[in-house]
């Protein structure tokens, strides 16, 4: 793809910086990123894509952020079918179910996750969680 938009909400910045280590991949494989906060996005031009990144971290009891980023994604949900998707996010505690339940969700939805997981950190990104990111980018890049 020419640009490949990565959608987020962090509380803390991790995911922030998650999206940015997706975008650093998506450019190492030499397309455009563009990040954006999920306020941000106009959800016609996302939807065009064939594929994108959404990211969340895991709040309360292991669900997606409720005032912003679950309502997007309930509002793009009926239209995901045939797209292919990067999800992304930080937990500071719980196994990563929030990442489980969001994937079924989005594959449910007709997406495919690339990869077949979501790209997780516990906290910040690692060294680990970072190379997934890039791994990631470069991936929605040559979609």
């Amino acid at each position: 793809m020419e640009k490949v938009q990565i959608v987020y909400w962090s509380g803390t910045g991790n995911t922030e910086e998650m999206a940015n280590h997706i975008a650093e991949g998506v450019k190492e494989a030499g397309a455009h990123a563009e990040v954006l906060a999920v306020d941000a996005v106009d959800k016609d031009a996302l939807l065009a894509a064939d594929g994108f990144a959404l990211g969340c971290p895991s709040m309360g009891n292991e669900e997606l952020e409720d005032t912003e980023m679950d309502p997007f994604i309930t509002s793009i949900e009926e239209s995901l079918t045939g797209k292919q998707i990067v999800l992304f996010g930080s937990y500071g505690w719980g196994d990563g179910e929030w990442m489980r339940n969001w994937v079924e969700r989005m594959e449910t939805a007709g997406a495919t996750v690339i990869g077949g997981e979501g790209v997780v950190a516990n906290e910040a990104p690692d060294e680990d969680a970072v190379s997934a990111c890039k791994e990631a980018g470069k991936k929605l890049a040559v979609l």
